[in-house]
Order: structure tokens, then sequence, then C-alpha cells
């Protein structure tokens, strides 16, 4: 196996127009799922824990069962045609969701039937949407467009829990459903304009190389591409060991914002608003890190912020746990943020600069795979443990968990000898 130096060119170079208009129309649709998501999360918490538990790993479940298929897809057909073909399906889910909610059905059903739903499109939209800014970009401006998409991220995860309290009280989960209808057709109207720029190859800085793996052009099998990602992702160092990290990162950070402090708010007797604004401030620490990326890039030795981030996330976690009231919730939910954010933006730049041009969907089907697997197990039990245990017992829990896994990635061989994205060593296969 090969390798081609990637060296990222001037600080100058802009992001080109066609990346920010698709990253202003992911905003906007990422602020209506976020909302959507919370009044969701929120509305099955009312039903139980169980319920709870049960709507994120309905939303998981196929996820994990159709990614490496959905990365396979993206790079046979294209990620712009993928992309379209998910946002039309998201208008459809939504609406429907939106109409059945105002029925006398029981609410459970619904919910379960509709993560169900966004589950599978989102196995066929997250790996075309992950492997967008190499698509869009040029190498020398790929970390500045990572971290502006980070930063969209958390500015949606920032605005649309709060955004989906407003809602609820106003409109009820039928009025989140058709409030996201809106953003996705937005979202549709946006691929339509990126269309000419999103289906040209994309640029290594040294010649177009073709974005389809050759495999696939002579007419593999659509399994065989999709084993295709996990093979390369074990065969590089680089991948293999940020993806192991990550899926333990995301088994115990990412179901606490979305559903052990739902849960701890229900036994604290918080309001859905102030539930809100304890998710967003985790938004708002990492957001905070994706600026300080855009403006200043990433650190020379990423690995070693993305374990001090985990540290730094499992110390938010601990002081989340001890908050008896709304406040210091928010308070401790930023510290969250602020180590999620210097992990997330220091681990996925090395992962999509170490992919080469022809599994570039493949990974990211693999990078959203290693998160959503361990968040299927970790959701679960967590569901089932806080019938036995206090929430703020899990968040310890959690917390240790993290702690471990920060310094692991301190010590990790792979991780330390690995540089910034600019110049990390591609593979070619």
């Amino acid at each position: 196996m090969a390798g081609v130096l990637v060296v990222a060119g001037g600080g100058r170079a802009t992001m080109p127009g066609a990346y920010r208009v698709w990253l202003g129309g992911s905003a906007l649709s990422l602020v209506g799922v976020q909302a959507m998501a919370f009044a969701m999360a929120w509305s099955a918490a009312g039903q139980g824990a169980r319920i709870a538990a049960l709507v994120p790993t309905a939303i998981v479940l196929p996820r994990v069962l159709l990614l490496l298929v959905g990365g396979a897809v993206a790079d046979r057909f294209g990620a712009w045609l993928v992309l379209l073909a998910s946002n039309a399906a998201m208008v459809a889910v939504t609406v429907a969701l939106a109409a059945v909610t105002w029925s006398p059905l029981d609410l459970r059903l619904p919910l379960l039937v509709a993560a169900l739903a966004i589950g599978t499109v989102d196995a066929f939209q997250l790996p075309s949407s992950g492997s967008m800014p190499r698509r869009l970009v040029p190498p020398e401006v790929l970390a500045r467009a990572m971290s502006a998409r980070q930063l969209v991220g958390q500015f949606a995860m920032f605005t649309g829990p709060p955004l989906g309290g407003v809602l609820l009280g106003m409109a009820g989960l039928a009025g989140a459903a058709l409030a996201n209808t809106a953003t996705f057709l937005a979202m549709l109207a946006v691929l339509l304009v990126v269309r000419p720029a999103a289906e040209r190859p994309p640029n290594t800085g040294q010649g177009h190389v073709p974005s389809l793996d050759a495999g696939v052009a002579r007419g593999r099998s659509t399994m065989s591409a999709a084993l295709d990602g996990l093979r390369l992702a074990w065969s590089v160092p680089v991948l293999r060991v940020a993806l192991l990290v990550t899926g333990v990162a995301a088994g115990f950070l990412l179901p606490v914002g979305t559903l052990l402090v739902p849960l701890l708010a229900r036994q604290r007797d918080w309001s859905a608003s102030a539930t809100g604004a304890v998710v967003a401030a985790m938004a708002l620490g990492t957001a905070a890190v994706a600026v300080g990326v855009l403006l200043r890039g990433g650190s020379s030795r990423p690995a070693a912020v993305a374990g001090i981030g985990l540290l730094v996330a499992a110390a938010g976690v601990v002081a989340l746990a001890v908050a008896r009231a709304p406040l210091p919730a928010v308070l401790a939910g930023v510290l969250v943020g602020v180590g999620s954010g210097c992990f997330a933006t220091h681990v996925a730049p090395l992962v999509l600069a170490a992919t080469p041009l022809t599994h570039l969907a493949r990974v990211q089907s693999v990078l959203v795979l290693a998160q959503s697997l361990p968040l299927l197990v970790t959701a679960n039990a967590f569901g089932l443990v806080v019938e036995i245990v206090d929430v703020p017992a899990v968040l310890l829990g959690c917390a240790g968990v993290l702690a471990v896994t920060g310094l692991a990635a301190l010590a990790a061989p792979a991780l330390r000898r690995s540089s910034a994205p600019a110049t990390v060593r591609q593979p070619n296969l």
C-alpha cells in the first residue's frame, strides 16, 4: 500500500461558494432535525423510561444494519443523488408523523415507527453528507471546512432543542415535525443549486481522481463494496485506533444529552425549556471550540487534544450528576461541550484526511457505525438501569469510562505519532 503526502496550501485559501451554500442549507436542516429530535425525546420521556430508551434505539438499529450499504450506494451512484433521495424521504416521514400525531392513536407507536424511518434514512444520508467536504473543497482548506461543518452542527444543537421546546409548547410534536418538513424542502433546493460542484470528482490538489471505487464500477456486489470500508478502516492504524476510541466515547457521551439529561430533568422536575437549555449549553461549549479551530486551525498534536477533551468531558458529566438545579446543570453542560468539541474537532479531520478518495462515503459509514453501535447498546442498558438506580449514578459511570478512554487516547502509539490533518499520509489502493 503506497502513501501520498497531502500537504495543505496557504492560509489565505477560501472555501468554495458551493460548499458555503451547501453548509448554509445543512445548518437550516440540522436546526429542524435537532428541534424535532428534542420534541421526540421529550414526548418519549413522558411515556416512561423504557419508551424513552426504545425511541433512540429504533433510530440507531436500522442505521447500524444499513450504514455500510448506504456508504457503498453513495460511492456507486454519487453522494448528491443519495442526499436528494434522503431529504425527499424525510419530507414524507415528517408530514406523516405530524398527521398521525393529530390522530387519537397512542403516541408510542407513531414515535417508534417514525424513529425506525429516520434511522433508515440516516443510514444512507449520513455517509454521503460526511463525504461532502472532500467533494466540495480543495485539500488546503479541508481542516477549516471540517471545523465550519462542526460549528454548524453545534449551532443546530444549541438552537434546535430550545426551539423544539418552544414548538412543543405552541403546537406540540406535530408543529416540530412540520417545521422540520420546511427545512428539508429548503435543503432539496440547496442540493439542486450545488449539483454541478457536488458531482465533480474530488480535487486532491494533484489532479482529479475519480470518486468511485474501480471495483464498484466493474460491477462488484454492493455488499462486497460495503465491506471494503471495514477492511480499509482496520488496515490503516490511524483509522483503526481513532474509530475504536470514537466508538467508546460515543457510547458513553452521546447518551448524556439525548437520553440521560431528559431523564434527569424528569427526576428533578425541571421544565422542558430548562432541559433544552442544558442540552443547548453542551452545544455552546462545543461550538466555542469549533470557532477557535476555524479561526486558528487545529493543534499540531491532535491526539493529545482529543484525549484531554475526553477528560474535560468526563469532569463535566460529574458536575452534571451532582447538579441539583438547572443553572449548575447548564454550566456543567458547557464543560461537557468543550471537552466533546476538543475531541471531535481533532479526531474527525484525521479520519477524513486519512481516507482514500475512492472510499469516502464507505469510511464515513464505518465512522457513523463506530458511534451508532455502542450507542445502540448503551442507550438500552441505560434505559433499564435507571429503573433500578438514580440517573446521577449512571452519569458518574459514564464519566469514569470517558476518563479511561481519554487516557487511552493519550497513550495510543498510532494516535501519538499522528500529525495534523494537513500532513496525514493518505493510502492509495
